[in-house]
């Protein structure tokens, strides 16, 4: 039950006095245009004098992410009593203190891709994505084509348009497409930069642009499953090309595809991925506050209030030692030996299954449209 039925169906006034097939309408009425939103905790930090800090993201009951609230859009209550955002000084911090995203292109640059003209728009697309995810993730650029191995173009966090032009004179060395090795070795990659992480809290997104299926049949299925079953990261696939077969990239793009046959799709592909991992990015709030408790055990509960919607979330600490002179400012203290998994997008998914959404357009076999995993 969300926020606003359970402030109805609690009041003592309505439960007396309104009939109960009243109530349970004016419960579908209200909850119809009140759902609740969801807040999941990534982690939690407390260290004295008295700083308490929660990272978490918030969506709306679909699943959709909710981006730009502010430090007044969140009340904070220990034990169930309002903290004063004057005694509390709560603020949201800059998430980089304490939490890195990376996100990994691979780029198919076969012969059926280079030969075909489409590498001008391949690139163009490629460095509009990187500028729009930049801003929020370290974004790398890694090709792949025959061979048995990717190649970077761009690291992680590099110059997308010093690195740019290495791509779009980047000529096949084998023309054929070794899709399926790339997937593993994407996720070897990405899995070792989060490894490196200097902070606690690492996400990953592997990206695939592809315009056909597995040609050089150099890994097996098999071992692309055990690669994606092992990574606990989002992964998309934007595929467009007369071979674009959406059953089988969807089963590397767990969290979501863009399938077309029609090449003219390809900026759209890209764009329509970026705009859902910037989405993604945004739903993330790392809040701070100086807790007035001074000992003992503690129920903080974070709630975050829009006008169409409010939900919580609650976090137990120990408040012992704690004394004045808290800066909610000062870093926090995540474990960086223990991170957290990220949480799923949605409720009831687990990390890099499957996402939220609106459902795709209709769409045929030569028509684009996403095919997200539920």
């Amino acid at each position: 039950m969300d926020d606003c039925n359970r402030r109805i169906s609690s009041n003592p006034t309505l439960a007396g006095r309104v009939p109960a097939w009243l109530l349970m309408l004016a419960l579908a009425l209200v909850g119809a245009g009140c759902a609740g939103l969801k807040l999941q905790l990534v982690d939690a930090s407390v260290r004295k004098p008295s700083n308490v800090a929660v990272y978490f993201t918030v969506d709306t009951g679909k699943g959709d992410p909710v981006a730009n609230l502010t430090p007044q859009d969140f009340r904070i209550y220990e034990d169930a009593q309002p903290v004063s955002i004057l005694e509390s000084r709560q603020t949201i911090l800059q998430p980089e203190v304490a939490a890195i995203h990376y996100t990994l292109l691979l780029v198919d640059t076969s012969g059926s891709v280079f030969d075909s003209g489409d590498m001008p728009t391949v690139v163009q697309a490629a460095a509009s994505f990187a500028d729009r995810v930049g801003p929020y993730q370290k974004v790398a650029i890694y090709t792949f084509d025959g061979s048995p191995h990717v190649t970077a173009i761009i690291g992680f966090g590099g110059s997308v348009r010093a690195g740019i032009n290495v791509l779009a004179t980047r000529r096949p060395r084998d023309p054929s497409t070794n899709l399926n090795g790339a997937v593993v070795e994407g996720v070897k990659t990405l899995n070792h930069q989060m490894d490196l992480a200097p902070v606690p809290l690492r996400f990953g997104t592997l990206v695939v642009f592809t315009d056909g299926t597995d040609r050089a049949h150099r890994v097996a299925p098999q071992e692309v499953t055990r690669a994606l079953d092992g990574a606990g990261f989002d992964t998309y696939v934007i595929g467009v090309g007369q071979e674009v077969d959406r059953n089988q990239l969807a089963q590397i793009g767990r969290t979501g595809t863009f399938a077309s046959k029609n090449r003219e799709d390809i900026v759209r592909g890209f764009d329509e991925i970026a705009a859902r991992i910037e989405a993604k990015s945004k739903r993330y709030y790392l809040l701070s506050y100086c807790s007035p408790s001074r000992a003992g055990q503690h129920q903080v509960e974070i709630e975050a209030v829009t006008k169409a919607a409010s939900g919580r979330l609650s976090y137990n600490f120990n408040a012992q030692g704690f004394g004045p002179n808290c800066d909610p400012n000062q870093k926090p203290a995540f474990d960086v030996h223990h991170p957290r998994s990220p949480p799923a997008h949605a409720a009831g998914e687990a990390p890099g299954r499957g996402i939220a959404s609106p459902e795709p357009p209709p769409s045929s076999s030569s028509s684009p449209g996403w095919t997200p995993k539920r």
